[in-house]
This record gives C-alpha cells, sequence and structure tokens, in this order.
C-alpha cells in the first residue's frame, strides 16, 4: 500500500518519437510518505423520538467510512452527550468541546411527526466558534431514517473538504453466491446487500445511470445471446432495451454522462466495435473502425471522449478517442496486458487493471499518459476499478481472500476495507452516483 499518492513527483522531459521509446522513458515518479488530515469530533446523540444510539452509530459509521474522522468517546465529555435542543447562541460551549481536543462539534435532534422522519442538525467549528453548517432533512417515516444519518455525515465532509462525503452512495456488483450470476447492489459501506435480479441466467457488466435511478447490465436471459437490460427504480420501463438492434450481439453498455446515449460494445461483422447510440437504440454511430477487438468503454467526465481497450497492437491497450471515435491515442505501453479502464469523476485519472506476472493489479495513469504507477499490488489479483463520485476511493474485485470479493480502497492507496465476504463470487463492481 502507499501511504500518500504522487506527494512529489518528478518529471524527466525527454524528447520521443516511438510508442516503443515512450514506454522505456516514461516520467520517474516519487512517492514519499505523508501525514493524513483527521478531525477530532465530538458528536452528540441526536435528541428525539427516534432511537437516538442507532442514529449516532449510523452516523458514526458514515463519519468513519470518510477516513478523515476520529469520534471522540463520549466518556471524555465534559458537555452533556445528548442534544435536547438546538442551540441558537453563538458560542456553544467551544472551550470545554475544544479542551477534550475536539476540531469539530455536531449537534442534532430527530422526530417523527405526521408521518414525516424530521432530523436537524448543526455542526461547529471549534477553532473559531462558528457554526459552519446548519440543515435540516425529512423523508417518510417508512423509510430508513439512517439513509438521513449518512447524508448528514457527507454533508460534514463536503463543508470541511469542500466536496461531498459518499457514505449515502452505493454500489452494483455482479454475485454468484446462489450458484447464479446475478445483479446485487449495496450500501457504500457494504451494508444492506440485496438483489437486483433473479433470473437465473448469466447477467454482466452492471453500471449505473448518471440519475442513479436505473442499471444498465448484459444478460443472457433470451435466446441465450448478450443482450441489454435495465433494472429501474419506478422512474422508467424496465426490461430490455435497444430493440433496434436486438438482432446483434450487444455484449456491454455505459450511460454518456448526459444520461440520454450509450456507448455499445456488439459484433455486427464477428468482431466487437464500440458504436453510440441514443437510449431507443436508433441512429447508431460506429466510433472504432478496426478488425481487432474493441471493449469496456469508459467515458471522460464531460463526455468529450472515451477510453476503451483494443487489441489492435497485438495485446490488449488503453486508448482514448474523442468521442466521435476521432484522435484515437494509445494510451499504456508499459506491460502487455492492459485492461478495464475506468475514468474518474473529477478528470485526472484513468484506473485500470494491469497484468504483472501471474496477476493483475490496478494502476493509475493519467489521461496525457505522463504518469503511470500502480495503486494496489497482491500476489492474487486485483481487477475491476471503479470509482466513488467524489474520486478519492476506488472499489474493486480481488482474490486474495480465494473466492473474488469486492473492496475499497482510497485513492492514496490506503484504508483497505473489504465490503462482502460471500460463499460466491463477487465481481464488477460499479459505483453510483450521489443521491438526489
Amino acid at each position: 500500500m502507499r501511504a500518500a499518492l504522487l506527494v512529489a513527483i518528478a518529471v524527466c522531459s525527454v524528447a520521443v518519437t516511438a510508442a516503443d521509446v515512450r514506454a522505456a522513458e516514461r516520467p520517474a515518479v516519487v512517492v514519499t510518505s505523508g501525514k493524513e488530515q483527521q478531525f477530532s469530533v465530538a458528536l452528540q446523540k441526536f435528541g428525539g423520538n427516534f432511537d437516538a444510539e442507532a442514529y449516532r452509530e449510523g452516523m458514526q459509521a458514515a463519519l468513519e467510512f470518510s477516513n478523515l474522522f476520529r469520534l471522540i468517546d463520549r466518556k471524555a465529555f465534559l458537555g452533556p452527550t445528548t442534544t435536547e435542543v438546538l442551540s441558537e447562541r453563538e458560542d456553544v460551549g467551544c472551550l470545554e468541546w475544544s479542551t477534550i481536543g475536539a476540531d469539530i462539534f455536531v449537534e442534532g435532534v430527530q422526530r417523527v411527526e405526521q408521518e414525516q422522519f424530521i432530523a436537524e442538525f448543526a455542526v461547529w467549528d471549534l477553532a473559531g466558534c462558528q457554526r459552519k453548517l446548519s440543515r435540516r432533512y425529512r423523508q417518510a417515516s417508512s423509510a430508513d431514517p439512517l439513509i438521513l444519518a449518512k447524508r448528514m455525515a457527507d454533508d460534514i465532509v463536503e463543508v470541511l473538504t469542500g466536496v461531498r462525503g459518499v457514505a449515502s452512495t452505493e454500489l452494483t456488483f455482479v454475485s454468484k453466491r446462489g450458484g447464479n450470476s446475478e445483479i446485487f447492489v449495496m450500501n457504500a459501506d457494504g451494508g444492506n446487500q440485496r438483489a437486483a435480479t433473479a433470473n437465473r441466467s448469466i447477467n454482466n457488466f452492471p453500471s449505473w445511470s448518471p440519475s442513479g435511478d436505473a442499471i444498465i447490465y448484459t444478460s443472457y436471459r433470451s435466446e441465450n445471446r448478450p443482450m441489454l437490460y435495465l433494472s429501474t427504480r419506478g422512474r422508467g420501463k424496465p426490461g430490455r432495451i435497444l430493440g433496434p438492434l436486438s438482432s446483434k450481439p450487444l455484449y456491454r453498455a455505459v450511460f454518456h454522462p448526459s444520461g440520454r446515449e450509450l456507448a455499445v460494445v456488439m459484433s455486427p461483422t464477428g468482431s466487437t466495435e464500440i458504436y453510440r447510440v441514443d437510449l431507443a437504440g436508433k441512429n447508431p454511430r460506429r466510433l472504432t473502425q478496426n478488425r481487432s477487438i474493441e471493449v469496456s468503454p469508459s467515458w471522460s467526465p464531460d463526455g468529450s471522449k472515451l477510453a476503451f481497450v483494443s487489441d489492435r497492437s497485438g495485446s490488449p491497450q488503453i486508448y482514448l478517442m474523442d468521442s466521435d471515435g476521432a484522435n484515437v491515442k494509445r494510451l499504456t505501453f508499459n506491460g502487455n496486458y492492459n485492461t478495464n479502464p475506468a475514468w474518474s469523476p473529477d478528470g485526472r485519472w484513468i484506473a485500470y487493471q494491469a497484468r504483472v506476472g501471474g496477476q493483475f493489479d490496478i494502476w493509475l495513469i493519467d489521461p496525457e499518459g505522463s504518469v503511470n504507477l500502480p495503486l494496489i499490488s497482491h500476489p492474487r489479483s486485483d481487477e475491476s476499478p471503479c470509482w466513488s463520485p467524489d474520486s478519492t476511493k476506488i472499489a474493486f474485485s480481488s482474490t486474495r481472500r480465494g473466492s473474488a470479493d469486492i473492496y475499497v480502497i482510497d485513492s492514496s492507496g490506503d484504508h483497505l476495507r473489504r465490503l462482502t465476504s460471500s460463499r460466491g463470487d463477487d465481481t464488477s463492481p460499479s459505483w453510483g452516483p450521489y443521491p438526489r
């Protein structure tokens, strides 16, 4: 594991003219250890008529998932352990909270009222004794109250770092825990794992819509050949899609960031090619024009480019192209087997899996191809990276336990955490967007 990623980068400028020379003269990368910044938090139990202890534990787990916070033991509190009423004064007792080592103080109340669950909270910066955030959430009382606890924790991450936390997001993945390859969904921390399909066929390559309302995936449930399907949350019609293209094998699809189009891998004449098509399956535009295998498209955050895999050079490598198929550029040159690119939401990095020796490792490369380095190296294989919506974490599948599980790690290479532990293989994670 790497303690910090790219704390210092030394780049040697070298004139190059050929691909083989470029591969040998990559910029030198120097990684040095860095000290993480963590905030010490005094988190009160939220007063009210819901289970205050469960709510506090939910918020604490969500804050700890960010790896940015250290929760102070309530036994050290000099002030009340429970919020009775949200403070309206300018000084919430900052001195007594900072005396126990707290940087941040969080207070809140919650209640069930007229079939609604309502939660309010405030975040205090103790160094300046300032209220940094005050917010109210409400939802149907029948919904899980801990959803709001996760959203509040993500709010706290945002007010302190400028980037919203991801504890309230979800992942989808493929699991064989029931004997068949079915699509599953779980919370970002691995909780609430549940099946999204149960068709007892082969289901693969799940990927979220930008809105988070649907998952597109490949299934062999009909005619024993690959077709594309949607699983939705009631805001669209589930089932098979791209009917006008149904005569062709459809191997994989990913949504354009706008949500209005797809990049689709299909095989019109034998070899696989990448197409761009609208959601009705009309107006397909072929983006790759090669007799080689072209697979694994990944959109840049602004939708202007695609990363993809091609073996046109004799082995699978990562390439980039414009969204219309122009300006194709080979990106990876180190190693002879590089696949599964995943563009970070902030556009800075492309994660991918590289075969090193007899196993796969997770590597990062910038879109210019000037910095390329391993994020995770392990004797067992680590595959199929995907990014959290804030670009701070990467989920991937790994066989380090024997069977494949889903893991998550910070983009610095720190804080490895296993999310699944079923008896069957869990693979192909895709991280969903922020909830709306």
